[in-house]
């Protein structure tokens, strides 16, 4: 029997225990101390059990070999796909990029400078000192 299923029987059974006596008087004060504390106990014990099922786990993945994500895995490129690529990743010849560039370049605006965004206010007040006539 390894140390942690011999703590877990002895403190079960000493928890058990104490909440007899405390049903059995319910104002006894030190009934009550017994029973928080084996509860402590108990407590105490299934962390150290969740420890070790963490600690197994982490073992277990790390038998498991962590898959190559597609797109990295050089093998399942085949022959034909890399006959597609130009020879540094891309699949478009050289006059398609360039054509790519350009209808980007086309379809961006024109930056506005000034910071105001190209709004001005009106200005709706009365102007003073002038005259209508």
């Amino acid at each position: 029997m390894d140390e942690i299923e011999k703590r877990l029987r002895e403190t079960s059974e000493n928890c058990f225990n104490c909440y007899e006596a405390w049903q059995k008087n319910k104002k006894d004060p030190a009934a009550r101390e017994g029973l928080l504390e084996a509860i402590h106990e108990i407590r105490k014990v299934a962390s150290r059990l969740e420890i070790e099922l963490a600690v197994s786990e982490r073992d277990e993945m790390a038998l498991r070999p962590i898959p190559i994500p597609p797109h990295r895995d050089a093998t399942r490129r085949t022959q034909q796909e890399h006959d597609e690529d130009n020879g540094n990743g891309n699949r478009y010849t050289a006059d398609e990029q360039r054509q790519f560039q350009q209808q980007a370049a086309h379809h961006q605006q024109p930056r506005q400078q000034g910071g105001g965004g190209g709004h001005q206010r009106r200005n709706n007040r009365p102007q003073r000192g002038k005259s209508e006539g």
